[in-house]
């Protein structure tokens, strides 16, 4: 049997996984984060992205995080997401209404001059990724 560590995502309105795994691929805030147990300690700041969640050498969870943070030990991952869910409940129309809000917000910032537009900017691209998410299945 692999080595596993304790992994738990919990976002405000609950527990989404709590359970022993493999590996957890995390969309860590400079990029791609591959987790095994045995880890270094640290805190990440997330991107929103998917989590991919490893049990018996294959993905057996992939959940969206709208960013958050991530507490890393040697046996224990402990995700604390600002939104999240599995990618399975995410529904193409709901993607697609995300995106063009977040398009619309977007160039309303920048038509107003707004400095907020680089903020917003990163809620499209999360909005988009939750895109590819649902496109990837």
């Amino acid at each position: 049997m692999a080595a596993t560590f304790a992994f738990e995502i919990v976002s405000p309105e609950r527990l989404l996984l709590s359970r022993p795994v493999e590996m957890a691929v995390i969309p860590a805030a400079l990029g791609e984060m591959g987790i095994l147990p045995g880890h270094a300690p640290m805190i990440l700041s997330l991107a929103g992205g998917v989590i991919s969640v490893y049990e018996g050498g294959q993905v057996t969870e992939r959940l969206f995080v709208m960013g958050g943070f991530a507490e890393v030990t040697p046996t224990r991952v402990t995700v604390l997401a600002e939104e999240a869910l599995p990618v399975a409940e995410i529904t193409r129309a709901e993607a697609a209404k995300r995106v063009a809000e977040a398009e619309a917000a977007y160039a309303a910032a920048v038509a107003a001059g707004d400095n907020a537009a680089r903020e917003v900017a990163m809620d499209r691209a999360i909005a988009a990724r939750r895109m590819e998410a649902v496109a990837a299945g």
